[in-house]
């Protein structure tokens, strides 16, 4: 039994089946390569795979013209490792990427990109949302990485950070369109089926009752009105999805908590007619599988490490290990690990599972006392697999990581290291919890501020020793403009030693805004000092500009711009450091150029708003302050302004209106003098 498992292991890990003929092929040519990733793509929601009701015709004929894998896997059911491991070709225990906060790709992995170098390939890549962010290491390699998803919105405004599908497609389609006459690789990420799903018209009437279809049927409606045009040439499409979602399967609403088939399990799809014959595949595929795919398709050889075999010429299924460690990284839950071996879907946890995936697609039978040999073998595989996690020490979580993950349903966080877990610790035990904290998101995101606090303590008092509940009230208090609360629950976590330099960073945020930057620069200094973080960055130099030490924060926001010239934040703080310096021109070019890469930043618009008013540009400074307002109710300032300035232009109207909801909304703690000296204002309008 000893020298199966020996076999095993080296299936799993080097899986290099002895190649085919059709394998070793040589082609006539280099192909245009165009990599294309449908976030949080079911395996069940397209046509190809018999899905009725959603409406993907474009992606159905690629399918039908194409390869199709009915059996293929993820490895992780979160975006950025998943990505990280579709472009590499490795496992995450390989690359260490195992999470999507707190991780950065070593620049020393090759990636697609890098690999394509070899035989001249122009590289470009045009990613949706935040996650992918170039900040964490997957723009190696690549000539062109555009993830100007909306990078800036300020911390109080909860909104998704990422840009629509016609958007990222039409980026890329100019991008194919001027590297024309090179040979070409392309990866498209696709964010628009992520929850909150809000699908644009037509779609949204269409698919009113099911709006993840909607979003899906909008997708593939872009792709067809871009894509057709790219696959003009002899081009090689690959298509699949980074995880899946659960919707409602076994407890979980939407994913990266746990790994059955509804978030695991993908679409993939290859399509080069006349080059690659049409078909299906049954067998058991994976992710790692396709970087050896377009290498051999262009005539590389794989790297010795990679454990993927080419999907040219499949030969039967191959054994495949999964991962969702966000429970345990960001929860202090037990970490969820498994295996995919014959057909056989091994999960170990405290209460480990084990189904018979043809039989039971949806894993209602766990099988695991009746058939313990299997289980013995799974953990014979795992065991030289489940390389840890990165050290809780090492992993460091931006505030503003953390923050934007969170608008985009990741409750991110440190949590405290555990050596052993039992049934309590399971995710099967907790998903009360983790449904908890998406329903305090909701009802946020709903306006329903008292409901999502009230979740928020529910969770807090369930499970009083994770640092991810007590952040996820912090917010929300927050939001709600207690920010007196917030601090203490932050405070809480830093005194009893259970806060992360995201918590840090966002207690030393809060500390600012009211006044205490003393506190805040002592809080930064030392994070700021460390691993390049722009996010980091800019809350030090917000910090040591409220600090009135304006030299030492610009000299912050400069060090992000230039590792980021498209650093929207850092114009904005220089715009509001060089206008309370008095440089209005300064002021006004920074600004402008924040805005240009990104329209919607209330910050600022607002500071914007007064450089024009100081100007003597009334109109245009009233114009700027209602974009931010409508952007962010909660830009008092402007509303002040507003009010202000269109009382002396004699527009009592917009004046009375704006005061009267300065005076009704704007936290007493912080603006008494200006609610008291409105109200006085609007008597005289009156």
């Amino acid at each position: 039994m000893k020298k199966l498992f020996v076999l095993l292991l080296l299936a799993l890990f080097a899986c290099k089946e002895k190649p085919t003929s059709e394998a070793t092929k040589k082609f006539a040519n280099d192909p245009d390569i165009i990599l294309v990733t449908i976030d949080t793509w079911r395996a069940d929601s397209v046509g190809f795979a018999g899905n009725k009701r959603v409406r993907t015709p474009f992606l159905d004929r690629m399918a039908s013209e194409g390869v199709v894998f009915e059996n293929a896997h993820a490895h992780n059911v979160i975006t950025l490792p998943s990505h990280v491991n579709i472009l590499t070709g490795l496992y995450p225990f390989q690359h260490g990427v195992r999470e999507n906060a707190g991780y950065v790709l070593d620049p020393k992995i090759p990636t697609l990109p890098t690999m394509l170098q070899a035989k001249s390939y122009a590289s470009a890549a045009f990613v949706g949302a935040f996650p992918l962010d170039s900040r964490f290491g997957l723009n190696h390699g690549f000539e062109l990485y555009d993830d100007n998803y909306g990078k800036g919105e300020t911390r109080q405004q909860f909104v998704i950070q990422e840009r629509p599908a016609r958007a990222v497609l039409e980026s890329a389609r100019r991008w194919w369109d001027a590297n024309a006459g090179r040979k070409r690789f392309v990866w498209i990420h696709l964010y628009d089926a992520h929850a909150p799903y809000k699908p644009p018209a037509p779609f949204d009437a269409e698919f009113r009752d099911d709006e993840y279809l909607g979003e899906l049927s909008y997708i593939d409606a872009m792709l067809g009105e871009q894509l057709t045009p790219m696959l003009a040439g002899d081009t090689m499409l690959v298509v699949t999805g980074d995880h899946g979602e659960a919707r409602g399967d076994h407890g979980e609403q939407t994913h990266g908590l746990f790994a059955y088939e509804s978030t695991l399990k993908v679409p993939l799809l290859l399509h080069e007619p006349g080059v690659i014959a049409a078909r299906r595949e049954a067998g058991y595929v994976r992710h790692v599988d396709i970087v050896p795919t377009i290498l051999q398709r262009v005539g590389l050889a794989p790297a010795a490490n990679l454990p993927g075999v080419s999907l040219l010429d499949v030969v039967g299924s191959r054994d495949s290990y999964f991962e969702s460690l966000s429970g345990a990284l960001n929860r202090g839950w037990a970490p969820l690990t498994g295996v995919i071996h014959e057909q056989r879907k091994y999960i170990d946890l405290p209460i480990a599972e084990l189904y018979d995936l043809p039989r039971d697609p949806r894993e209602l039978k766990n099988l695991r006392d009746e058939q313990r040999r299997d289980v013995t073998m799974a953990r014979e595989l795992l065991a030289k697999m489940t390389v840890a996690a990165v050290p809780q020490a090492d992993r460091k979580v931006s505030a503003e990581e953390a923050m934007k993950l969170l608008s985009l349903g990741y409750v991110s966080g440190s949590a405290p290291e555990k050596k052993s877990f039992g049934p309590e610790d399971d995710p099967k035990n907790l998903v009360g919890v983790n449904n908890d904290m998406h329903l305090i998101i909701e009802a946020y995101e709903r306006g329903d501020l008292p409901q999502s606090t009230a979740l928020a303590r529910r969770v807090v008092a369930e499970q009083p020793g994770m640092p991810a509940g007590r952040i996820l009230l912090a917010f929300v208090l927050e939001q709600s403009d207690r920010t007196a609360e917030a601090i203490e629950n932050l405070q809480y976590l830093v005194t009893n030693g259970k806060a992360s330099n995201e918590t840090k960073i966002q207690l030393a945020l809060m500390l600012s805004e009211t006044g205490r930057a003393g506190e805040a620069t002592q809080l930064l200094a030392p994070i700021a000092a460390g691993r390049y973080d722009p996010d980091a960055l800019n809350a030090y130099g917000i910090a040591l500009a409220d600090e009135d030490r304006p030299r030492e924060a610009v000299q912050q926001f400069e060090t992000v711009l230039a590792n980021d010239p498209n650093n929207a934040p850092a114009l904005q703080n220089l715009g509001i450091v060089t206008l309370r310096a008095g440089n209005l021109d300064a002021a006004f070019g920074y600004l402008t150029r924040s805005l240009e890469l990104n329209p919607h930043l209330p910050l600022a618009l607002n500071t914007l708003g007064v450089v024009h008013a100081r100007r003597g540009e009334f109109p245009q400074a009233v114009d700027a302050w209602n974009r931010a307002v409508q952007l962010d109710p909660r830009q008092y300032d402007a509303l002040f302004n507003i009010g202000l300035v269109e009382g002396r232009a004699g527009h009592r109207a917009e004046a009375c209106a704006a005061l009267e909801r300065f005076a009704a909304t704007a936290p007493p703690a912080r603006y008494a003098q200006d609610i008291a000296t409105a109200r006085r204002a609007l008597a005289s309008l009156r």
